[in-house]
């Protein structure tokens, strides 16, 4: 046997312990609480065969090079590059079974140089979280380590797609990379993420809490909304992220990937009768949007938070667009604290990586009460006028019914930079609701009539008419055109055509100050 097959022989040797992870036991451990190890979920991501492996043989505190015993093989995390959908992403998956996944300088070193050749190759970056935190015998370099990575997800933040899949305990310091990307996916049961656990909180305020109720798949997409997408299992996220990736560009540089034109599935016909012309009555707006997109299907995002707002991604005539709308069924489809702050992020991701704005307008205005007022929905409402006045994407709206006072303004209005402002013939635009305006300006008239309720809805009727007609809108050019409900797909298309060379000067400025 020569000396090159000697280290040939090493070589094979090393690699295959560095690959096993944390050996036999950790790895059936792992199986146990029905998660995968780092490389089954890499293998199950990924196109078929299409992973690279890098730094496979970083190791903190080499003192002998021959040996193979070593107590971190790989350092707790692989590293590297792949395909999805034949399409380059950068990917990190942290090794629960290599001493809990947890997170030391050289573990750190090796996200960073994904994250690194990521932003210089122009491609997605997509972390697969499963650790128990920062390495706590390496102290403060463990804390760099993670400075590192923060300061890198913020640099290529609305430079490249960045998403963070939550698939063990994120715990601590590690909680806030995923909270910087651009989309926190969790897989229910095993999926937490808390700054401080429930022994801590148990034992500093008193509070019994499970991890599941603290910082669980559940409790992040439908309470605080830190997660954007929940999953039942991780081969159902894995599906997720495909299908996100489907519409995204790879980078802010390029346009977002065409697919073959689809008509919708659902009936547009019925768009004639699906919104009511009464005002108070609800509807699913979701149903709107499906007769107009393109397989009539929504890649919904934030679906379980704010659900008085609805966001996603869908394509029309082939063309990836992120989609916008109030939802009538829940509070009215009013903009509140949270559905601001979930409206204005989903619209600088878009304008981020080149995806035209479509808003469906039914609002009667932002919610009243005191709770909101102090919990501060002034400027969280104003993230909304922000967001939708810095974007220089295209940006079409379309008011199907109730378009009132600063919440019309806000759901991208003309003054607010929107391209095309269609509207139905149901749309109702004005100041404020006519029943409100009417109890106000006419109060006198109607306690002096001798029918009250009749008078009332006489003033309202009129109050319609006079100052919430479209085409009040449409005579000063702050509607382009009112349109047949059953047109709306077909105007979209022209429309999103007639922009799609859109291009806009701003001021040169460093960055803007929107009201965090």
């Amino acid at each position: 046997m020569t000396d090159m097959d000697d280290k040939l022989k090493h070589l094979e040797e090393r690699r295959s312990r560095t690959t096993a992870g944390g050996g036999e036991k950790r790895v059936a451990d792992q199986h146990k609480k029905g998660k995968m190890t780092a490389r089954e979920r890499l293998n199950s991501l990924l196109d078929e065969g299409s992973f690279v492996e890098l730094g496979t043989f970083a190791q903190t505190g080499l003192e002998d090079a021959s040996s193979l015993d070593y107590p971190n093989p790989g350092e707790g995390v692989v590293t590297g590059y792949g395909m999805i959908a034949g399409r380059k992403v950068f990917i990190y998956a942290q090794d629960f079974t290599v001493s809990g996944g947890s997170l030391g300088e050289v573990h750190a070193a090796k996200i960073c140089r994904v994250l690194d050749l990521a932003a210089q190759n122009g491609a997605p970056v997509i972390g697969l979280n499963d650790s128990g935190g920062a390495r706590i015998q390496e102290g403060v370099y463990s804390l760099d380590g993670f400075g590192n990575i923060f300061f890198r997800n913020t640099l290529c933040s609305g430079v490249i797609p960045q998403l963070s899949i939550i698939m063990g305990p994120c715990a601590g310091g590690a909680v806030y990379s995923p909270a910087i990307t651009d989309f926190v996916f969790m897989v229910s049961g095993i999926g937490n993420m808390f700054i401080t656990g429930p022994q801590v909180i148990k034992a500093v305020t008193g509070e019994t809490v499970s991890p599941e109720e603290l910082g669980g798949a559940a409790t992040h997409n439908q309470t605080s909304g830190v997660a954007h997408f929940f999953a039942e299992d991780e081969n159902a996220c894995f599906e997720q992220i495909r299908k996100l990736l489907s519409f995204l560009p790879s980078n802010n540089v390029d346009d977002p990937p065409l697919a073959e034109p689809r008509e919708p599935e659902l009936s547009q016909e019925e768009l004639k009768t699906l919104v009511p012309e009464n005002p108070n009555r609800s509807y699913d707006v979701r149903e709107v949007i499906r007769r107009i997109v393109d397989g009539s299907e929504l890649f919904e995002v934030h679906q379980g938070y704010a659900q008085n707002a609805v966001i996603g991604f869908a394509r029309i005539n082939g063309r990836a667009v992120g989609i916008i709308a109030n939802q009538a069924r829940v509070k009215a489809g009013c903009l509140d604290i949270n559905s601001s702050d979930k409206i204005a992020r989903f619209v600088r991701f878009c304008d981020s990586f080149n995806l035209p704005l479509v808003t469906f307008v039914d609002v009667p205005g932002y919610l009243p009460g005191v709770e909101q007022e102090w919990g501060g929905v002034i400027r969280h409402g104003a993230k909304i006028l922000y967001a939708y006045s810095e974007a220089t994407v295209p940006q079409i709206s379309i008011i199907l019914r109730k378009a009132y006072g600063g919440a019309y303004i806000a759901m991208d209005s003309r003054s607010l930079g929107a391209d095309l402002c269609l509207a139905w013939p149901t749309a109702e635009i004005a100041v404020m609701g006519p029943e409100g305006a009417v109890n106000i300006v006419n109060r006198r008239d109607i306690e002096a009539a001798e029918d009250k309720d009749a008078k009332r809805k006489e003033l309202v009727d009129q109050y319609r008419e006079k100052y919430a007609n479209p085409y009040i809108a449409a005579a000063r050019g702050w509607i382009d055109e009112v349109i047949d409900p059953r047109d709306t797909r077909a105007y979209l298309i022209r429309g999103l055509d007639m922009v799609s060379g859109k291009h806009e000067q701003r001021l040169m400025r460093k960055h803007g100050n929107i009201p965090l």
